[in-house]
C-alpha cells in the first residue's frame, strides 16, 4: 500500500515536473509579430501589427528626437519593409532583440504627437491578436506634459540604457500665436497672375512681411509653415500650426479664374456645405495641391466622433466666424472686397478641430489691378496693418473670454 502511495506520488511529481518544462518551453517560445500596416497623415496615424499570441505590449515616450517606444516580450518579427516606409507622422520605424527576452519597436515622428490608443484585441475570425496604435499631431507642451506623466509609470519613459528621457526645460513662451500658412510652395505653384506673378511666391513675401510686422508688436509669437520656396502637404501644414500650439491660423492665398473683371480679396471659413458654386469651386483649386505634386495622401475617416472633439470643434469654428468677421470689417476700410467677402467652404488646410482658422485670398492674380496691388510695397504694407489690427482685436477678445 505504501509502494502504491510512492508510485502515485512520483507519477504526480513527473507530471507536474513535465507540464512545468511545457510551460517553460510556451514561454521561451518566441512571439510572431506580422501584417503590419500603417495608414493616415500627418495629423492622425493609426498603426496595425498581427501576433500569434497577446504580447502584452508597454510602451513609453522619448523626445529629441520625438519618438514611441514599444516593449514586446522575445519576438520574430516577420514585416513586410514596404509597410514600413515613412508615412503620416511616423518618419522611421526600427524593431529589434534588446536581449535574449525582450524586444522593442521604436517610431520615430516628425514632430510632437499625443497617443489616443495602444490596444491590443483578439481577432474576432482568426487566431491571434492585433495590437493597434493611434497617434495625433499635439504641441510641444503637450507632449512634455505625456512625458513627465509617462515617467511615474510602469512604463518609466527610460530608454534601453535605463536613463531619464530629457525633458525640455525652457520657459514657454505665453504669447498668442499666430501660424502664417504662405499658400503653394515647391512643385505647386498655384496660381500665375496675366503679367507673370507666380502665387507660391507673392503669398510667401507676403507672410514674412506680415510676420515681421506683427512680431514688431512684440504680442505675439509668430510662426511660418514654410520660410522658402518648398512644398507642404496640406496636412503638414495643419500639424505644424498643432505642434506649435497655434491660437490662429492664416491660409494666405491669391487666385485665378477665367474672368478677367473679377477682383477683390475673400476670407474663408471652413464647412462641410460651401457658401456658394464659387467658393465650392475655390477649396476644390486649393483640395488640389497635393494632387498636382503628386503626394495624394489618404483621409481619415471617422465614423463616429468622439463627442469632446465635436464641442472642441465647434467652440472653434465659432472662434474662426468671429475673427473672419473681424478681418472682413477691417480689410474692408483698406482694399476691395468681393461682393458677400466672407464666405465658406471645404478646405482641407482649414480642418484643424482646436485652432481658428482662416483662408485669405488677397485678390485675383488674373485681374490687372489686383496683380498689380500684390506688387506694390505699399499697398501690401496697408493691408497688413489691417490684418495686425484684426489679430489684435481676436487676441483681446480671446484672452477676455478666458483663451
Amino acid at each position: 500500500m505504501v509502494l502504491n502511495r510512492t508510485a502515485m506520488f512520483m507519477a504526480a511529481l513527473l507530471a507536474a515536473l513535465f507540464l512545468c518544462m511545457l510551460s517553460a518551453r510556451a514561454e521561451d517560445k518566441a512571439f510572431k509579430a506580422f501584417d503590419y500596416k500603417m495608414a493616415g497623415d500627418q495629423q492622425y496615424t493609426r498603426i496595425v501589427m498581427h501576433f500569434d499570441r497577446d504580447p502584452g505590449a508597454r510602451w513609453f515616450l522619448l523626445r529629441d528626437p520625438y519618438r514611441l517606444v514599444l516593449d514586446l516580450p522575445k519576438t520574430e518579427f516577420a514585416f513586410d519593409q514596404r509597410e514600413l516606409e515613412a508615412r503620416g507622422l511616423v518618419s522611421a520605424v526600427q524593431y529589434g532583440a534588446l536581449d535574449e527576452k525582450r524586444a522593442r519597436i521604436v517610431f520615430r515622428t516628425v514632430g510632437p504627437f499625443a497617443v489616443e490608443a495602444v490596444e491590443t484585441v483578439k481577432n474576432e475570425n482568426s487566431e491571434g491578436y492585433r495590437l493597434m496604435i493611434g497617434l495625433k499631431a499635439a504641441s510641444r507642451k503637450d507632449f512634455d506634459i505625456a512625458l513627465r506623466n509617462s515617467m511615474g509609470g510602469s512604463a518609466s519613459g527610460a530608454d534601453a540604457s535605463g536613463l531619464k528621457a530629457p525633458v525640455d526645460t525652457v520657459e514657454q513662451d505665453e504669447r498668442f500665436t499666430v501660424v502664417l500658412d504662405a499658400g503653394h510652395g515647391g512643385a505647386d505653384g498655384g496660381a500665375r497672375g496675366i503679367n507673370g506673378t507666380v502665387e507660391k511666391t507673392i503669398t510667401l513675401l507676403f507672410a514674412l512681411e506680415l510676420k515681421k510686422k506683427l512680431e514688431e508688436t512684440e504680442r505675439y509669437k509668430v510662426v511660418l509653415t514654410r520660410d522658402a520656396d518648398r512644398f507642404l502637404r496640406l496636412d503638414q501644414r495643419v500639424r505644424i500650426a498643432r505642434e506649435h500650439d497655434a491660437d490662429l491660423f492664416i491660409s494666405i492665398h491669391a487666385d485665378a479664374i477665367g474672368l478677367r473683371n473679377m477682383r477683390g480679396a475673400t476670407v474663408y471659413t471652413v464647412s462641410d456645405k460651401a457658401s456658394d458654386a464659387e467658393a465650392a469651386a475655390t477649396a476644390a483649386r486649393e483640395n488640389l495641391s497635393d494632387e498636382i505634386a503628386g503626394m495624394v495622401v489618404e483621409e481619415r475617416k471617422d465614423e463616429v466622433e468622439d463627442i469632446l472633439v465635436e464641442l472642441i470643434r465647434r467652440e472653434t469654428h465659432a472662434f474662426s466666424i468671429r475673427f473672419a468677421r473681424n478681418l472682413v470689417g477691417e480689410l474692408s476700410h483698406t482694399l476691395h472686397m468681393v461682393n458677400n467677402p466672407h464666405r465658406y467652404a471645404g478646405f482641407r488646410v482649414l480642418r484643424a478641430p482646436d485652432i481658428p482658422s482662416v483662408l485669405l485670398e488677397l485678390g485675383y492674380l488674373s485681374n490687372e489691378k489686383d496683380e498689380a496691388q500684390l506688387r506694390d510695397p505699399a499697398w501690401r504694407s496697408k493691408t497688413m496693418d489691417a490684418i495686425v489690427t484684426a489679430i489684435g482685436y481676436f487676441a483681446k477678445a480671446r484672452a477676455g473670454a478666458g483663451g
